[in-house]
């Protein structure tokens, strides 16, 4: 990231044109005393200054005071993880405050601010007060509206949109998410089947495979990730709900999912056990929460999905997604996360004497650290 720094500049610039301090000085009508000054950041020329001395040098005033508004996309991935490292180990509003310093000086760079915003919404619950929680996410949704509105960029338009929907589902405010998804939803159109075919008929096969595995895995994916919510649907209709968690555990083993993201099939069986847990169905809810539980204690960090046998042509792909996406939270909080979806959630109340629960736990608390 680069700093305000017209001092460097300025004894760049002037030695770059064989000038001496007083030939500046002269051409600037100011005293050689005062281009020193400049020059060792004892002082700044006076605003009305810097259009004529810009010009001078023939840069942009912002080259001139040596700001840039932007941040390349290694600087905002390296802040984001160090940011993500600090909320676990720092109090929430301290970590809080700096986000707010990054944002103001970066306001303009579009894609740091919709990563603050994702970084707002993975952490908000590290705040523990649900008042203060509110206040993070509507700062993220905010984040999100500037990105939609102001940005130009269709792709961080999309994901802003995403996001925002997502703050205020966080939030409790159903209507809005409507509002930014519900024409979301359209009919298929798979742009991926029209390219892989293209690349067929040139000849290019490698690359009409790699079309083909990404599209195959994100619509896997997506599938196994609405499973959570479907299993609420359902869960008052056990004989559908079975059904449902028979297809997806089949196809999610089909695919060894278990390995290709670790996450979604912690969700997966976390969802299906609380639903069995309401229903009264404490012997299946076990064997879902020793699955969860083997599932969450085998992850291994840094937190990704990635390819196998089958997906052998998208590591390039999925490692420049993983790098867009960013790490969604430190490896702490995901732990942590772990053991307070059993511990706190009243769903799990009718198990937590069990012993095979007890010993879940007990792993759990092994795994991230024995607290």
């Amino acid at each position: 990231m680069r700093e305000i720094n017209i001092a460097s500049v300025i004894v760049s610039k002037r030695k770059e044109k064989g000038l001496t301090q007083d030939a500046l000085a002269e051409h600037m009508g100011v005293t050689k005393a005062s281009v020193s000054k400049w020059e060792t950041a004892q002082s700044y020329p006076d605003i009305t200054l810097l259009p004529q001395l810009a010009t001078f040098f023939n840069i942009s005033i912002d080259e001139l005071i040596g700001y840039m508004p932007q941040m390349t996309a290694d600087d905002i991935k390296r802040t984001y993880q160090k940011l993500s490292l600090a909320f676990s180990k720092k109090p929430f509003d301290e970590v809080y405050e700096t986000c707010q310093v990054i944002i103001k000086k970066y306001y303009a760079c579009f894609p740091l601010l919709l990563r603050m915003a994702l970084l707002l919404i993975n952490h908000s619950m590290l705040t523990q007060v649900p008042e203060r929680q509110v206040e993070v996410l509507k700062e993220a949704i905010a984040l999100c509206e500037r990105v939609r509105n102001e940005s130009e960029d269709v792709w961080l338009v999309k994901q802003a949109n995403s996001y925002e929907a997502l703050g205020y589902l966080m939030i409790n405010e159903p209507v809005m998410v409507l509002d930014r998804l519900e024409d979301t939803i359209k009919p298929l159109m798979s742009d991926e089947m029209t390219l892989a075919y293209a690349y067929q008929q040139l000849g290019q096969n490698d690359k009409s495979k790699h079309v083909l595995q990404a599209s195959m895995y994100q619509h896997l994916l997506s599938i196994l990730g609405a499973a959570p919510a479907y299993f609420q649907l359902l869960a008052g209709n056990q004989e559908k709900f079975e059904e449902a968690l028979k297809r997806f555990i089949s196809l999610a083993t089909i695919f060894n999912v278990d390995q290709l993201s670790q996450n979604t099939m912690a969700q997966l069986y976390y969802a299906a056990a609380q639903v069995q847990a309401i229903n009264g169905n404490l012997e299946s809810c076990l064997n879902l929460v020793e699955s969860y539980t083997e599932i969450c204690t085998k992850i291994t960090f840094p937190l990704m999905i990635k390819g196998d046998y089958f997906f052998d042509s998208i590591d390039e792909w999925l490692k420049a997604l993983i790098e867009a996406d960013g790490a969604p939270r430190s490896e702490k909080v995901i732990k942590e996360s772990v053991l307070l979806g059993l511990t706190q959630n009243l769903a799990f109340n009718e198990v937590k004497e069990d012993v095979r629960f007890e010993q879940c736990i007990y792993k759990i608390n092994d795994y991230i650290g024995g607290k």
